[in-house]
C-alpha cells in the first residue's frame, strides 16, 4: 500500500540521511547508497528538495548536500510539498456531471482522509522521526549516529502517538495479510 509517492518517500529518506550531521555535505552517490535509493533519482529529488530551500548544494571539492534548517522546525508535509504534493480530490475523479459541484460520499471520504495526512504531517518534524519511542529505524535507513543524539535539534520535540478517530489509543500495529 502506497500512500505517499516514491518521489516523496526518497525525498524524506535523502532529508532523514542529512539530518545526522547537519554541517557536512554529502554527495549524491553517498546520499543515494545510505539511503537505498537510485543515484539519479535521489539527485533529481535532491534539486526539488534544494528549489524549496529545504537542502544546500555546494559544487566542487567537498561539495554536496546539507540539510538548510533546524530538524526540529522542518515538517514532514514541507518535504512531501517540495517534491510530490498530496493530491486532494475537488471534483469528481469520473468526471461525472451530477458529482461538478458536490462530491460523492466516497470521494468525499477520501479527500478527508488526505486532509487528516496532511495534518498529521504537517504536525510531525524530521526530529519527530528520529526520536520515536520505537526499535524500528527510521525509514528503514541504517543511521550513523544514535537516534537520541546530544543534538539539540533532535532531542527538543518529542512524536505524538498516533490515534484514530474513535480511540484515545495508540492505533495497532498492521497485522500481516493472510494470504
Amino acid at each position: 500500500m502506497q500512500l505517499i509517492s516514491r518521489t516523496s518517500e526518497y525525498a524524506l529518506r535523502a532529508v532523514i540521511w542529512l539530518v545526522q550531521e547537519p554541517a557536512l555535505s554529502q554527495t549524491t552517490r553517498q546520499i543515494a547508497t545510505g539511503t537505498r535509493t537510485p543515484p539519479d533519482y535521489v539527485s533529481k529529488v535532491l534539486q526539488l528538495l534544494a528549489k524549496a530551500g529545504l537542502v544546500r548544494s555546494q559544487r566542487g571539492s567537498g561539495g554536496g548536500f546539507r540539510l538548510a534548517g533546524d530538524p526540529a522546525q522542518i515538517t514532514v508535509l514541507g518535504v512531501i510539498n517540495a517534491v510530490d504534493p498530496l493530491e486532494r480530490i475537488l471534483t469528481c475523479p469520473l468526471g461525472l456531471k451530477a458529482h461538478a459541484t458536490d462530491l460523492c460520499p466516497l470521494h468525499c471520504g477520501l479527500n478527508d482522509v488526505v486532509l487528516q495526512m496532511e495534518a498529521t504531517f504537517a504536525k510531525t518534524k524530521l526530529a519527530d522521526l528520529l526520536n520515536g519511542d520505537t526499535p524500528s529505524i527510521p525509514l528503514g535507513i541504517k543511521l550513523k549516529i544514535s537516534r537520541h543524539s546530544a543534538d539539540p535539534g533532535l532531542t527538543r520535540s518529542r512524536p505524538a502517538r498516533f490515534t484514530n478517530k474513535t480511540s484515545t489509543r495508540p492505533c495497532p500495529q498492521p497485522k500481516s495479510r493472510i494470504r
